[in-house]
């Protein structure tokens, strides 16, 4: 999924840093956000880069490209837009047990947040360093919010959004991709040269997790409190029955980067990713195999409707996957 994510960010690389740069863009933001999508209304699912989406007690929010932030309240038949107070691109979004209170995370050293389901949107913490991408947010719990991104830099707020302090989980600057909560409340983070790692008391200590590959894994899906499925870079499949102890690779015939997951059942599970990257599992995770599909742009979220449909979100913003 953060593949995608820090290459939505990439032209960036090429312009420097200047501060009037920074004080031009804050002003061009400020101008806007009377008039971003405040009235756009999709019947059809909208065809824009959108990195990740998240379901609340009735909604699905989508988030992505120039601060687009999306509501469906139909299972994704139709979008309407939300205004966003930001333009930055935003990676992920995440909502609190409760389905009100949620939280989203971008570029620009963004962190947004919700108290209404979605239908509105403050700011809540922007750092001081425009450079600075966070790629994935985690509600632990009701008051328990992880915000991990690029350079192994992270958030953590105790109050629910009120603060925020500096988290650090390891002593390297990997990029940290993916962060998931298993039913337990344990807490994993999956990311580049070969980072996994593992908390037990909501974020608060974090222990690395022996990895099988020293490449980049974008995502860690608990499947039970003890069964655990990583995926990454080049088709990189790893399955583990005592979480994350020990691992075992599942074997695929091609080598696709892999940065989305979801659980259709108790025993079938898809990954996607890179353009024309689907595969299905219907033994757990011991086996995949080639799913086909007419989708042919990368995927960087996929998430199970209330009425059991599969959307994908990607480079071509929402498509219903066909029925596997």
């Amino acid at each position: 999924m953060s593949f995608f994510k820090r290459r939505a960010g990439q032209a960036r690389l090429f312009c420097a840093p200047f501060k009037v740069m920074t004080v031009l863009r804050r002003l061009v933001i400020s101008l806007s956000l009377g008039f971003h999508l405040s009235s756009s209304l999709w019947a059809t699912p909208p065809r824009m880069l959108l990195l990740d989406a998240a379901q609340t007690d009735q909604d699905i929010i989508a988030v992505g490209e120039r601060g687009t932030i999306l509501r469906s309240r139909d299972n994704g038949q139709k979008w309407d837009a939300i205004a966003a107070p930001t333009l930055a691109t935003l990676t992920a979004v995440t909502f609190a047990r409760d389905g009100q209170h949620g939280w989203a995370v971008g570029h620009d050293a963004s962190v947004l947040a919700t108290v209404d389901g979605g239908l509105s949107w403050t700011v809540a913490h922007q750092g001081p360093n425009l450079e600075v991408s966070y790629l994935d947010v985690c509600a632990a719990d009701e008051n328990t919010i992880i915000v991990i991104g690029a350079y192994g830099l992270g958030l953590r707020s105790l109050d629910a959004g009120k603060s925020w302090q500096p988290l650090v989980v390891q002593d390297s600057d990997s990029h940290l991709n993916c962060i998931t909560r298993g039913n337990n409340g344990t807490l994993y983070i999956a990311g580049e040269r070969g980072t996994l790692l593992r908390s037990k008391d909501r974020g608060e200590t974090w222990e690395n997790i022996a990895s099988p590959y020293d490449g980049s894994f974008y995502g860690i899906l608990p499947l039970s409190d003890t069964e655990l499925l990583a995926y990454g870079l080049r088709g990189h499949i790893y399955q583990s029955l005592d979480d994350g102890d020990n691992w075992t690779s599942v074997p695929i015939a091609t080598h696709p980067l892999l940065a989305a997951a979801c659980v259709l059942g108790p025993k079938n599970i898809v990954l996607a990713g890179q353009a024309r990257a689907f595969l299905i599992s219907r033994d757990g995770g011991s086996t995949f195999t080639p799913w086909a599909q007419t989708q042919t742009t990368g995927v960087a979220q996929l998430l199970l409707t209330t009425e059991g449909r599969l959307l994908a979100f990607g480079e071509s913003g929402v498509t219903f996957l066909q029925e596997p």
